[in-house]
C-alpha cells in the first residue's frame, strides 16, 4: 500500500510538472527564434527583410513540403571536416554575411525551386552548374571567391565560406554540388572547412514557420 501511494504521488507530481511546462509554452508572448528573440532585421545581398517565425496560431507548413514520399535521407555529414548546420547556426551565418564578404549564403537548387520559395537574402547557384568544368569554375569565380590562374589551376586562398541549402533532408542538390557532381566543389579542391551544409533546408525552415519569399506555388 505504501509503495502504491508513493507511485500515485510521483505520478501526480509528474503530471503537474508536464502541465506547467505546457502552460508555459502556451502562454508565451510570441513564437520565438531563440529565447527572448522574436525577430531579426537583415540587409543581405540587396534585400531588406525580417527573419521571424509565423505568429499565426494554427499556421501550417507550405504545401511544397508537406509530403513524406520523397527520396532517401541525406547523410548528416557529407564529408569529414564539413560542418552541418541547424537553423540557428544558419541564421548566424546570414547575420555575419551582411558585413562579411567572405561568407556566401547559397541556394543550390534549380531556378524553378528558387522562384517558388526561398530563404531571403540567398544567392541562387544551381547545382547543375557543376556538371561541366567551365560552368563550375565560372560559378566559383563569380560567387565563391575562387581565382583561376593563367595556367588553369585554381587558387582557393580567398575562397568564401559557403552556407548551402536545398529542399531538405532528402534533397540531393546540395550534396550534388558539394561532392557528387562530376565537377563538385570537393573534387575541384574547394577547402572542406569552408563548406557549411544546412541539411534541413527548406523543409525544416518552413516547418518552423521562418520567413520565406517567392510565389509559394
Amino acid at each position: 500500500m505504501k509503495l502504491l501511494n508513493k507511485l500515485l504521488v510521483s505520478a501526480a507530481f509528474a503530471g503537474l510538472f508536464a502541465t506547467s511546462n505546457f502552460a508555459a509554452e502556451e502562454t508565451s508572448k510570441f513564437v520565438a527564434i531563440s529565447k527572448g528573440v522574436k525577430s531579426i532585421d537583415m540587409n543581405l545581398n540587396g534585400e531588406k527583410f525580417t527573419i521571424m517565425r509565423n505568429q499565426t496560431a494554427g499556421n501550417k507548413i507550405s504545401s511544397l513540403y508537406d509530403t513524406t514520399f520523397r527520396g532517401a535521407p541525406q547523410p548528416i555529414s557529407l564529408a569529414k571536416g564539413l560542418e552541418t548546420l541547424g537553423e540557428l547556426e544558419f541564421i548566424e551565418y546570414m547575420k555575419k554575411a551582411q558585413t562579411d564578404e567572405n561568407i556566401a549564403i547559397i541556394d543550390s537548387r534549380k531556378p524553378g525551386w528558387f522562384d517558388r520559395l526561398r530563404i531571403p537574402g540567398a544567392v541562387n547557384v544551381p547545382f547543375t552548374n557543376f556538371d561541366e568544368k567551365d560552368t563550375a569554375i565560372e560559378m566559383m569565380e563569380d560567387e565563391m571567391g575562387v581565382v583561376q590562374n593563367d595556367d588553369g589551376t585554381l587558387d582557393f586562398s580567398n575562397a568564401k565560406t559557403l552556407a548551402l541549402y536545398c529542399n531538405g533532408y532528402w534533397c540531393g542538390q546540395t550534396p550534388g554540388m558539394v561532392k557528387n557532381a562530376k565537377f563538385a566543389l570537393l573534387k575541384m579542391g574547394y577547402p572542406v572547412e569552408k563548406i557549411k551544409y544546412y541539411r534541413g533546408g527548406m523543409q525544416a525552415w518552413t516547418s518552423l514557420g521562418f520567413t520565406v519569399v517567392g510565389s509559394g506555388k
